[in-house]
């Protein structure tokens, strides 16, 4: 049992591997070395062009996502999310990039489109598995590396309180899949922020969305990561809250000691 709970991976780890770091390699790899000349700046060995950052952004979940079946013979569902992220914001790129050096119009819709997807789809996905076998808040926040599970679990039993249990987990559910549907307002709100006065006809275009695709994924770190942290808190703690009044225990014997 000891061993088994040695294995199991953190769920921010995953999403660091799996989504953060794929992004961040699509945003800042992508710039295109010809281009980049052309526009008589410096090309840096980094910039690879957008469709060898795609392939590099997608080695990692595809590569994190076959080691995980071949250990666990499970599917990761952080994988999947890493991979479809890649294949929106690489694609996407690949369709808007004109070889002249302009951009499609209408570029910075499509992006805060597709950057408003991913949390709406997620935010979607948590609230629709609360009925599963496999509720993701059980991925991303009630799970067993945070949670003493079972030991709360049998106090529940015990005390014949289930469908409060039930009632507080569909709660915190539904609080942090708002948070999800949050971000995806705040991240198309943010793309539209940036793209304001984008000439998608203009001859360094290809230069400049990609310096605002940096500044969207630079930023959305802070002003939509921040406040998605405070919901998190604010979940975990009405979370606990709940469950000291259901079970008895303090915070501490909830939680699995650090």
């Amino acid at each position: 049992m000891a061993e088994s709970k040695t294995d199991k991976e953190h769920p921010l780890a995953n999403i660091l591997i799996n989504v953060i770091i794929p992004v961040l390699i699509l945003s800042y790899l992508s710039k295109d070395p010809a281009l980049q000349e052309k526009l008589g700046k410096v090309a840096r060995p980094w910039h690879i062009g957008p469709l060898k950052a795609m392939f590099l952004a997608l080695a990692m979940p595809l590569g994190y996502g076959i080691w995980h079946y071949v250990k666990t013979r499970k599917g990761n569902f952080f994988s999947a999310l890493g991979l479809i992220s890649v294949l929106l914001s690489g694609g996407l790129t690949v369709y808007l990039w004109n070889k002249d050096g302009t951009v499609k119009p209408n570029a910075g819709l499509f992006f805060g489109i597709k950057e408003a997807l991913i949390p709406l789809v997620l935010g979607v996905a948590i609230l629709t598995s609360h009925r599963t076998a496999s509720p993701l808040i059980r991925v991303f926040l009630y799970n067993d590396n945070i949670f003493d599970i079972p030991k709360i679990e049998n106090r529940v039993a015990e005390v014949s309180g289930q469908s409060e249990y039930d009632r507080l987990l569909l709660g915190a559910t539904q609080l942090f899949a708002t948070s999800f549907f949050l971000s995806s307002l705040m991240n198309l709100g943010l793309a539209q922020w940036f793209f304001r006065g984008f000439n998608a006809t203009a001859v360094d275009a290809l230069e400049k969305y990609n310096s605002i695709i940096a500044s969207v994924t630079g930023w959305g770190l802070l002003v939509i990561g921040v406040p998605m942290v405070v919901f998190l808190f604010f979940t975990l703690r009405k979370l606990l809250k709940g469950l000291e009044t259901l079970t008895g225990f303090k915070d501490d014997e909830l939680m699995l000691p650090r």
